[in-house]
């Protein structure tokens, strides 16, 4: 029999929650056949079935796995009957299960961290260590190829009496009614480390409106067209992204970010936006690569796409990597006023723009009822200063503030 494994699929994600078989206990299945669907901490992915044969499935539907954890098998529907009379069971607690997680890698030597002088850790790590106290060189990695975990640097920061304390009984929590303990979802865990690790940037925000009388009415004029010829919406949100753009290529130390380890800003010379998009199972930041290259139209329809996929869980992660610059809108939902976003870790900075309102305004020395636009640029202060993000900020509003011409770019 050959075994349906929780592969590593890179990005740094240990484990997944099984959302969903497609096939059923026994079932006949054709080699790489989607079988599985299991939701990481970036998208849900397909598990594909190594071979030809007949599916004993492992681990239930609900389940969480990690990586290296069987999750069925694959085989004649002679060699199942067999395993069954073995006594085969979940996860992690049958025979062959065990005997397959033994099986000798292919991966890292063990003195391989030593040999180079590496220490295999991704930077979330480090910076929990460097929070928690912690020498990481003493810290063992149990993860694929030694690499250093999360749980790692929790469990050598642990204290020696630690345990004690958990032996405690615990207190009545629900004497003033009844409470409920809701798991996080995989995605709700990236959202919360990765708001960990954004909040310990020192940083700052700049916040101005932009006269948005026409940005206003080019929308207004061109949307109904765009519906209906190429059915693609058109909203404020690709002019932002190449207003964005064009500020970026006048500014470029916000499209970057910043080497903690080796005290570089790494600035990019590609300009992929990521556009933070309401989930069903939380936020999730999808990108539009290469922006400078294309046009509103085709951001528009690029953002239609993404945003279906969002919401009908199809988003692939290659669909949610490599921001070089992060965008947030919350004018759609009709949110406040001056909002401060967090930052996109690992990038620089974010811009978070609220919805087009009716505000008076000064033009040619009158107030007038006008279209406005209130926006944020929170930036990483060890990258850039206060004056640099009003230069940004005032870029931006010049291009918004001329809309026909982003159009032509």
């Amino acid at each position: 029999m050959e075994t349906i494994k929780f592969v590593d699929i890179g990005e740094g994600i240990t484990e997944g929650h099984i959302e969903k078989w497609l096939v059923k206990n026994g079932d006949a299945v054709k080699e790489d056949q989607a079988v599985a669907q299991v939701e990481t901490d970036k998208a849900v992915v397909s598990i594909p079935a190594p071979s030809s044969g007949n599916i004993k499935i492992i681990a239930k539907e609900g389940a969480d796995v990690k990586v290296g954890d069987v999750m069925a098998y694959i085989g004649t529907a002679e060699e199942l009957a067999d395993s069954d009379a073995n006594g085969n069971g979940a996860v992690g607690k049958d025979k062959s299960t065990a005997k397959a997680l033994q099986q000798p890698k292919a991966s890292v030597p063990k003195n391989d961290v030593v040999q180079k002088g590496r220490i295999l850790a991704p930077p979330s790590v480090r910076h929990l260590a460097e929070e928690l106290g912690v020498d990481i060189k003493s810290v063992k990695g149990s993860g694929p190829g030694g690499r250093i975990t999360e749980a790692d640097v929790r469990s050598y920061a642990k204290p020696s009496g630690s345990t004690a304390a958990q032996t405690q009984p615990k207190q009545e929590q629900n004497q003033t009614g009844n409470t409920e303990r809701v798991p996080l979802s995989q995605t709700r865990k990236a959202i919360a480390k990765n708001m960990e690790m954004s909040w310990q940037m020192p940083r700052a925000s700049h916040m101005d409106l932009i006269n948005a009388n026409a940005l206003f009415s080019i929308v207004q004029r061109e949307k109904g067209r765009m519906l209906k010829q190429l059915n693609v919406k058109l909203s404020y949100l690709p002019f932002i992204i190449k207003a964005a753009v064009e500020a970026l290529k006048e500014n470029p130390r916000f499209n970057a970010s910043y080497d903690r380890d080796a005290q570089e800003v790494i600035i990019k010379k590609y300009y992929n936006i990521g556009i933070a998009a309401e989930a069903p199972d939380g936020l999730k930041v999808v990108v539009i690569r290469d922006c400078d290259k294309k046009s509103i139209m085709q951001i528009a329809s690029e953002i239609n796409e993404l945003h279906r996929k969002v919401l009908d869980k199809t988003i692939s992660i290659s669909e949610m990597k490599d921001t070089s610059f992060t965008i947030t809108n919350v004018g759609s939902l009709g949110g406040g006023f001056l909002a401060i976003p967090m930052i996109n870790y690992p990038d620089v900075a974010i811009l978070g723009v609220t919805m087009v309102r009716d505000m008076p305004v000064v033009e040619n020395g009158k107030v007038v009822a006008g279209k406005v636009l209130p926006f944020t640029v929170t930036f990483d202060h060890r990258v850039v200063d206060g004056a640099e993000a009003v230069k940004f900020g005032n870029s931006i509003k010049s291009y918004l503030e001329d809309p026909e011409f982003l159009d032509m770019l």
